[in-house]
């Protein structure tokens, strides 16, 4: 049953403040609430799961359920690859009224079976929509009988949109990992040094910005999950020595899912930021000699971290005096609510206020810890006050995701995107020095003088001037 599903999601037993809550009050999640008419507007459960499991390059991605509920695959998250493009193929079985009256069933056994024939992916994962879902489709009946058929795992992704919101589909999605994925494939060879990273998604080719810093520390990545993954790479990650998870209120019951079942110790955190990049790599080091790594592989990592901040540091000086002391309004989610904050606070600009809408607890928590007193913690804020927030100048620019950047257009002050949608990558050291310039650039563009100055005929303008046009268009005469 799906509730069975929903219970263990909703109750995380990995997260503090979770477990010092009452029974009740663990029932009804952590920030996520359930189904309400119009939540879908902002993400459903289903495209959470999409979103999460998508970036595994080389499987097939099917939506079972009507055209609309596939998406733009080819262009509408930057989750990078290094090979494979099958993942961005629109996989859908296109059910219509006979389907919802006859049943989607055979048309989903035959789309599987093309995907199979014409693709030869390793895997298939199906998701169930609120269509299919509603008419009683047994997508697990199906996706058995396709596994034995085929001879390669078929995956229900049971995530229908109605059960709530675009994070509960996350965490789903890496249930669905745990249950069906993880640790059905064996490496063909294994390290002291193998580390698993979870909900890192490889926006823009963010994985790449830190895979060289592991590898001069001699630290092998053996699964990403989900970024630029292969399907065997994510089977193989409960041979992982060490994980740490990226985005906690999106797959935290990942991490607690290798600890519980095979072991591995995990940590969150975050490679937003000088500091925040330079921790992360301290709590590899920390967990990796605990679990039978070379014990110089703490020194290793300070020496590099040393290394790269002072080239940071070298390099930012250019841009340090553009950017010290500009406020800056964060309206984003997730793990950003508060890692971001730590990457703007490195470059010496002030936060005045951040979303956590989309944060666990522990996220507010640290985001409070940065922004000491003086900074705010907002939920959702009203179009009508992001404006007033920005036109008063109570901000400098604002970095948030698509969505509101016509807010802060309108209000004629800088915008950056910091979301999913971006066309640059913000990890670990390099992506620190990125985001800077792309700040700057933002903030210094010609365009904000000029649209917040006097307009061209405000000085000197004759309203009598006569430009010879006598109030018709006849068109005579026009190209």
């Amino acid at each position: 049953m799906l509730t069975d599903r929903l219970a263990p999601v909703f109750d995380e037993p990995a997260c503090a403040t979770n477990r010092a809550k009452t029974d009740a009050d663990r029932k009804a999640g952590c920030r996520t609430k359930g189904p309400a008419p119009g939540a879908a507007a902002g993400g459903c459960a289903f495209d959470g799961a999409k979103i999460a499991l998508q970036p595994i390059v080389d499987a097939a991605h099917i939506v079972h359920g009507p055209i609309a509920c596939e998406g733009n695959n080819w262009d509408n998250r930057h989750a990078a690859s290094s090979g494979p493009d099958l993942y961005r193929r629109g996989l859908t079985t296109d059910l219509g009224e006979m389907d919802v009256i006859q049943g989607g069933e055979k048309k989903l056994w035959r789309a599987i079976r093309e995907a199979v024939e014409r693709f030869d992916p390793p895997a298939v994962f199906v998701y169930q929509t609120c269509v299919p879902a509603l008419i009683g489709d047994d997508l697990h009946a199906v996706c058995q009988a396709a596994a034995e058929r085929f001879a390669r795992p078929v995956i229900p992704v049971e995530t229908p949109g109605f059960v709530g919101s675009k994070n509960l589909g996350n965490r789903l999605a890496g249930q669905t990992l745990v249950d069906h994925v993880i640790g059905t494939v064996e490496p063909e060879t294994t390290t002291p040094t193998d580390i698993a990273l979870i909900a890192e998604y490889n926006i823009q080719g963010e994985l790449w910005q830190l895979t060289p810093l592991f590898e001069r520390l001699g630290i092998r990545l053996l699964s990403c999950i989900t970024g630029d993954a292969r399907f065997r790479s994510v089977a193989q990650a409960h041979r992982a020595r060490a994980a740490m998870v990226v985005c906690s209120q999106a797959m935290l019951n990942v991490g607690r899912g290798l600890r519980e079942r095979w072991g591995i110790p995990f940590f969150e955190g975050s490679f937003h930021g000088v500091r925040a990049t330079s921790e992360a790599l301290r709590g590899f080091a920390r967990l990796l000699v605990e679990r039978g790594a070379p014990a110089d592989l703490i020194d290793r990592t300070e020496t590099l971290i040393a290394e790269e901040e002072a080239a940071v540091w070298r390099r930012f000086a250019p841009l340090r005096d553009r950017l010290a002391g500009k406020r800056v309004l964060l309206y984003t989610g997730g793990h950003k609510s508060w890692s971001i904050v730590s990457t703007l606070q490195d470059m010496g600009m002030t936060v005045i206020g951040t979303s956590v809408r989309k944060a666990t607890e522990d996220d507010a928590a640290r985001a409070r810890a940065l922004l000491g007193e003086d900074g705010q913690l907002f939920g959702a804020i009203p179009n009508a006050e992001m404006y007033r927030m920005l036109r008063d100048g109570e901000a400098d620019i604002m970095l948030s995701g698509g969505r509101s950047q016509f807010v802060a257009l309108k209000a004629r002050r800088p915008w950056l995107d910091t979301n999913q949608e971006r066309h640059h990558a913000y990890a670990g050291y390099a992506g620190f020095l990125v985001l800077a310039e792309r700040i700057a650039l933002t903030l210094d563009a010609p365009v904000w003088p000029l649209v917040n100055g006097p307009a061209p005929w405000d000085d000197g303008w004759d309203p009598d001037w006569d430009d010879g046009w006598d109030g018709t268009a006849t068109g005579e005469g026009l190209a």
